[in-house]
């Protein structure tokens, strides 16, 4: 894993596109492969947990930093909202998939200057998916970047269970 301070800037860039402000994240703990923080800014309070790939295809590719979060904003009533920061622009009209113990789940894809992120469009797909983090032990991230170029990024979920536990108990 990258440093805290790669990971806050990744989630800030994330909350930007979500058009919320966010402040320096408070580690609330490292659990195996990831990582669970919480953030207060004008009052509105902001949990995640997040993880980066172990491995990413093609090798090489220029790409900034990538995470998969899962958020939990009180203060709007989410709750276990999962979205990726998958380190360049998506190409237009394109969709990410996250794959989890053979349940794939797609992704809506937006950029913002030279930033991509994705989300899940309805909170029942995205608690789907939060119980295959939950019940998994590796997942698949792809994408197509702006240029055409298909990733592939593989993540370990040891720990993503704990980590979920950890904003859970944090913002209900």
């Amino acid at each position: 894993m990258r440093s805290t301070t790669a990971c806050a800037i990744a989630f800030s860039a994330v909350i930007g596109l979500a058009g919320a402000a966010s402040a320096k994240p408070q580690l609330l703990g490292e659990f195996n492969d990831w990582k669970a923080f919480k953030s207060t800014d004008g009052g509105a309070t902001v949990c995640y947990a997040l993880s980066q790939p172990k491995s990413s295809d093609p090798k090489g590719a220029k790409r900034d930093p990538i995470f998969f979060i899962v958020s939990n904003f009180p203060a709007r009533q989410v709750k276990g909202e999962p979205s990726i920061v998958i380190g360049y622009p998506f190409q237009d009209g394109s969709k990410a998939t996250v794959d989890v113990g053979g349940a794939s789940f797609s992704f809506v894809t937006v950029n913002a200057g030279t930033d991509g992120g994705a989300w899940i469009p309805d909170s029942a797909t995205e608690q789907k998916l939060i119980a295959a983090i939950r019940g998994g032990s590796a997942m698949s991230v792809k994408g197509t970047s702006k240029r055409g170029t298909k990733t592939t990024d593989k993540y370990s979920l040891t720990g993503a269970g704990a980590a979920l536990d950890r904003i859970n108990q944090e913002c209900p």
